[in-house]
């Protein structure tokens, strides 16, 4: 009995997944978001107005989300969200970047990372942030109202509000004028 209703659970997140994968293929026309951002209503996220998401975007499980106004998701974009992610008004996440809420635990050895489980942080966004292309943003990690992450940056600290931030792993350059 236990092994049917396992089975019947990841047919249904299969299901929720190949469904949402085709919503997601859609284009950025204002009808498309509106049904995007009702699907991800539908999983337990917040989303407030006017969100763009390209197609590709990948956001997952969608529950523990909260999304400002006017928030662009670019192209492949992937958000984790069960460890929590919260992104405010007017932030721009260009394109493949991630924002990875949760991470693997790995057990001491001789413990199987395999089976060892997830756990997961809150990720925050303030708002009027730019994210650039290719970027990562790691689980428990705050960045600050009016800061940029410079393309390809892998963020594992805190971004202090107004930096922008580069590298691997992100560093401030400078602080905005």
């Amino acid at each position: 009995m236990e092994l049917m209703m396992r089975a019947g659970r990841y047919a249904l997140v299969a299901s929720v997944e190949a469904a949402l994968s085709m919503l997601f293929a859609l284009p950025r026309l204002r009808a498309c978001n509106a049904l995007k951002a009702l699907a991800l209503r539908a999983l337990g996220a917040t989303i407030g107005r006017r969100p763009v998401f390209y197609p590709g975007v990948w956001i997952m499980p969608g529950r523990n989300l909260a999304v400002g106004d006017d928030v662009d998701f670019a192209l492949g974009v992937v958000v984790t969200t069960a460890g929590g992610v919260e992104i405010g008004d007017r932030v721009l996440i260009g394109y493949r970047t991630q924002i990875l809420s949760t991470n693997h635990v790995i057990p001491p050895l001789p413990g199987k990372v395999f089976s060892s489980g997830h756990a997961g942080r809150r990720v925050t966004i303030a708002a009027d942030v730019w994210i650039g292309a290719n970027s990562i943003v790691l689980p428990g990690v705050r960045i600050g109202t009016g800061a940029v992450v410079a393309a390809g940056s892998v963020v594992t600290k805190d971004v202090p509000a107004g930096a922008i931030v580069g590298g691997n792993p992100a560093r401030v350059i400078r602080m905005r004028a």
